[in-house]
């Protein structure tokens, strides 16, 4: 392995480990670390720790302060909502290529298995459970829609709408429309009809559009004038 593609892997081992920290909840929004601190736990020189937060900060998981450290990015109301409202755009344009191209047999059952697990989460009523499988969903349903270009610039952001569902899901009503239209979205893909695709997502992200505004109305520590993390 050359000096360049090792330090290449550490950074990757860095921002990995640092974005499963933040998105599963392990550091929360307002958290702060120095980059020593992170260093040291890894077994790693500052450089690379450096490098993988830079890459977070760009995606919006991380924000850094000067004299403080790197802090964990908080979200306002108006964030969530933008966030939802592209989402949304680049979801349902992803439905309607998955259904025009009619996946391949291993494409669908990974569509099917992460319905599974949504549907076995909410057999077992375990929530933090059902989160992760409804991340899988939305990550594939991005990734396999070859567009490159749109699966980067969605997985972006469904990261930090997975921090919020995470979040939230202990506030909503047992999520079970949402399997259920994931779940009609996979057929209409396996059938071929990309109208019917796009619609149903659609019309799922607009439901989900009005819980949301409900939810950050009622949800603590949801900051509806900040832009980014606490000041």
């Amino acid at each position: 392995m050359t000096a360049k593609t090792q330090r290449r892997s550490l950074v990757d081992d860095a921002y990995e480990h640092l974005r499963e920290r933040i998105l599963s909840g392990g550091i929360t929004a307002g958290d702060t670390m120095l980059e020593e601190e992170i260093a040291l736990s890894l077994g790693m020189s500052r450089t690379p720790v450096r490098e993988a937060v830079i890459r977070l900060e760009r995606e919006g998981l991380v924000e850094l302060v000067p004299r403080r450290g790197i802090r964990v990015a908080s979200m306002s109301a108006r964030d969530i909502r933008e966030i939802n409202e592209l989402l949304s755009c680049l979801e349902s344009a992803a439905a309607e290529r998955l259904a025009s191209r009619r996946l391949p047999p291993e494409e669908l059952a990974q569509l099917d298995a992460a319905i599974a697990a949504m549907d076995a989460a909410l057999e077992a009523e375990d929530m933090d459970a059902w989160v992760a499988a409804d991340y899988r969903f939305h990550c594939l349903l991005v990734e396999l829609c070859d567009n490159r270009h749109l699966a980067e610039v969605a997985r972006s952001y469904l990261d930090r709408a997975h921090r919020f569902r995470r979040q939230s899901i202990h506030y909503r009503d047992k999520p079970v429309y949402s399997t259920v239209n994931h779940a009609a979205v996979v057929e209409a893909i396996r059938r071929g009809d990309p109208q019917t695709a796009q619609e149903i997502h659609r019309s799922h992200k607009r439901r989900w559009s009005r819980e949301l505004s409900d939810l950050l109305e009622r949800m603590p520590g949801i900051d509806e004038s900040r832009r980014e993390g606490p000041a």
